[in-house]
């Protein structure tokens, strides 16, 4: 990435928003939609709060239970129309639903922002940005599939044998796992930045950035789905942002989650952290990415605050009131 110009006294934050808070994967019909909108609503306020701070946003969202959605409805399309001797025809690569979602995603978000902000009388205007994020080939986890896409899977006994299913104990049920690997670099930053100094609330990285991995003969496309946290801790640090904010559906990091010993954390080191992450408490399906996120956020810019909140609560996060805070 270039050098970001100097914003002189303006403060800039990223805003992280999960796939599974705009859509719960274990929710189904009204409920779910419901949902859904409480969720962006929170968010959009939290934007337009923190705009009227005096605080610059870059807009960031998970796409895990939509992008799996899009390989539903194709390989169900594909399963209908298969060829002559029986196999069906190749689909598209994950990396062209990962961008499809960004599309779709990116367009509703943008579109109700726009009007949230003009409804609070706010000047500025949102930029939504198709984002190629940079992974390599050899990466581990392509061997070792752990990010949960699509719905809770109600029947295991119909699932194709070729998917890789795993649980988290943030979920319901089983979901299909995918590979994600870790993020290199962001290709697109020089147009982030560009966004940013024409005074544009930037909407980018969608479900981690479209996964392309850099050969001699340029770049490509690979079947994945980056985590988003993972990108928007990348991106903070690479923008020298004051602020990283993960919005997910839960009130702030816990320990012994879903046991009876279950404890919230308003603060976190990150040597603890770490040790907490090392000793398994954060798996690597739910909040383990997150908090490997922070603690590289926190690492790599030291003056940069950053937290875990629900959509809603960024400004009493900022103030410590509320989420966690790894320091």
């Amino acid at each position: 990435m270039s050098d970001v110009p100097n914003r002189g006294s303006q403060r800039l934050a990223v805003y992280a928003v999960g796939g599974n808070a705009l859509s719960n994967p274990s929710l189904r019909g009204d409920g779910a939609k419901s949902a859904a909108e409480d969720v962006m609503e929170s968010v959009l306020e939290d934007v337009v709060d923190l705009l009227e701070a005096g605080i610059r946003v870059v807009l960031t969202h998970g796409n895990g239970p939509q992008v799996g959605e899009l390989l539903l409805m194709e390989e169900a399309l594909f399963d209908r129309r298969k060829e002559f001797d029986g196999s069906p025809p190749m689909p598209e690569g994950l990396d062209h639903w990962v961008a499809a979602s960004q599309g779709t995603l990116g367009h509703d978000i943008a579109t109700r922002l726009d009007n949230t902000l003009r409804r609070r009388g706010r000047h500025e205007k949102v930029a939504a940005l198709l984002t190629r994020v940079e992974v390599s080939s050899t990466d581990q986890a392509f061997s070792q599939p752990t990010k949960p896409i699509g719905p809770v899977i109600d029947d295991l006994d119909l699932i194709p044998n070729n998917w890789a299913i795993g649980v988290t104990n943030i979920d319901a049920g089983p979901r299909r796992v995918v590979a994600s690997p870790k993020p290199i670099s962001i290709i697109d930053s020089d147009a982030i930045e560009a966004l940013l100094l024409a005074g544009a609330v930037v909407l980018c990285g969608g479900g981690g950035g479209i996964p392309v991995i850099a050969d001699k003969g340029g770049i490509k496309g690979i079947e994945a789905v980056i985590d988003k946290d993972r990108v928007s801790a990348l991106l903070a640090t690479s923008l020298n942002a004051d602020y990283l904010f993960i919005s997910t559906a839960v009130d702030s990091i816990k320990i012994d989650f879903g046991t009876e010993k279950e404890s919230n954390v308003s603060s976190l080191s990150v040597s603890d952290a770490t040790i907490h992450l090392e000793n398994g408490q954060f798996p690597v399906g739910s909040m383990g990415p997150k908090v490997e996120a922070m603690i590289f956020a926190k690492e790599s810019t030291p003056q940069m605050k950053v937290v875990l909140c629900k959509p809603g609560d960024a400004i009493d996060a900022m103030r410590g009131e509320v989420g966690t805070t790894i320091v």
